[in-house]
């Protein structure tokens, strides 16, 4: 290895310290939202130090080949002391910061969804739901009176020949009239509830 790749390895892996530095940090300001749960924690924390390890081997790689000695932990970690003594409170004021005007941006997005999608989209959903309520009342009532039309001359004729009917025959009918009482109030229950009548 020249020295001039020896320089910039040593070079990079000051600057990898510092990456695992801010990485740590964004990582830990996360963290609290899943810290409760300690399996997902584990498998997180796990995860989230290979893959660092991934990262910064594969900047070791495209400097050397991938050579490991003991000059490049050492620099690993000066760049990583580096960035805990001055640059750990400025990068996590800028990361509240970042943090901050998402939250924001993104309250934004989320008010202007609802009063321009979510809001109008629910008065139209009331708007149809009320006429189509509307027009089967309407269509129960008109079937309502024109079946009253059709059956009130039979109904009138009925009442003209009641006389004549045998007792025993109106007897029978009677005993018909709660099988008669149950079908209606089946029917007007099912027909209450397609309409969505409340009482």
């Amino acid at each position: 290895m020249t020295l001039s790749v020896q320089f910039t390895t040593m070079a990079v892996m000051v600057l990898s310290g510092i990456y695992l530095g801010l990485a740590q940090d964004t990582f830990r300001r996360f963290s609290v939202h899943w810290k409760n749960r300690t399996v997902i924690s584990y498998l997180l924390e796990i995860g989230f130090w290979l893959l660092q390890t991934i990262i910064v081997f594969y900047f070791l790689f495209l400097v050397n080949s991938g050579e490991i000695r003991l000059y490049i932990f050492l620099a690993c970690l000066l760049g990583f002391s580096f960035y805990q003594a001055l640059l750990k409170t400025v990068y996590r004021n800028v990361l509240e910061g970042v943090i901050s005007v998402l939250r924001t941006i993104f309250r934004f997005i989320k008010q202007v969804f609802l009063i321009f999608i979510v809001t109008p989209l629910k008065w139209i959903f009331f708007l149809l739901s009320g006429i189509i309520v509307f027009i089967i009342n309407l269509v129960v009532k008109l079937l309502a009176i024109i079946l009253k039309i059709i059956l009130f001359p039979f109904l009138m004729i009925g009442r003209i020949l009641k006389p004549l009917i045998p007792e025993n025959f109106i007897k029978f009918f009677h005993k018909l009239h709660p099988i008669y009482s149950t079908i209606r109030n089946i029917l007007k229950k099912g027909l209450e509830y397609a309409t969505f009548k409340r009482r």
